[in-house]
């Protein structure tokens, strides 16, 4: 976002855009899709054409702060509905189920773990830069989803729909209330960044 020309309050209110309807996604695919333990999400797949439009002549020669990044955002908005466009095409036409057919778990089981093992340098290198904080998200989230998968809340399996979306929310709380107990106070700067719950702005900037 701050690429884009926006400030800390642009940068909340797109990451809360992205979680809310990254919830609606996944309400809908757990309710009435699949109902597999999935969460919907935006995709590390989009930063390189995202960056492109970011990095372009076009959008780099406006001047005014505020007027490049609503321009990028327009953009960017446009190609994501522009490409899921055609990706609706492919489903509803039937052409992706003959593509399908040509796919087998030999081939589909390695271009996922590829994917997967390319997002690695992405995960454990985070959790690191807060040991407390992301050792713990990954002991719930296995909790979760492992053990308290059977539990009932009025007759749905909420533990083993939503275990990604349930520890997130309880970590959030956990940094909150250990910023706010000072527990970071006495910390290197560099601590403060990645463990404090302040230090991004979006609280402070959430409308």
């Amino acid at each position: 976002v701050p690429q884009m020309g926006g400030d800390d309050g642009d940068k909340a209110r797109v990451i809360q855009t992205l979680l809310f309807v990254a919830g609606i996604n996944t309400l809908l695919q757990t309710l009435f899709g699949t109902r597999l333990p999935t969460v919907i999400g935006g995709s590390y797949a989009f930063l390189i054409p995202i960056m492109t439009i970011i990095n372009s002549s076009s959008i780099q020669s406006i001047p005014d702060d505020r007027e490049r990044f609503l321009n990028t955002m327009r953009a960017v908005q446009g190609a994501l509905i522009a490409s899921s466009s055609l990706q609706i095409i492919l489903g509803y036409s039937g052409l992706w189920g003959i593509c399908s057919r040509f796919l087998s778990p030999l081939g589909a089981a390695p271009a996922i773990a590829l994917v997967g093992m390319g997002l690695f340098e992405l995960g454990f290198p985070g959790v690191a830069k807060c040991v407390e904080i992301g050792l713990l998200e990954l002991l719930l989230l296995g909790i979760f989803a492992l053990y308290m998968k059977h539990i009932k809340v009025r007759n749905l399996y909420l533990f083993e729909r939503y275990p990604v979306l349930l520890s997130v929310v309880f970590i959030w709380i956990f940094a909150y209330l250990l910023t706010l107990s000072g527990a970071y106070r006495h910390v290197p700067q560099k601590t403060k960044i990645h463990c404090r719950a302040d230090k991004a702005d979006l609280i402070s900037t959430a409308p």
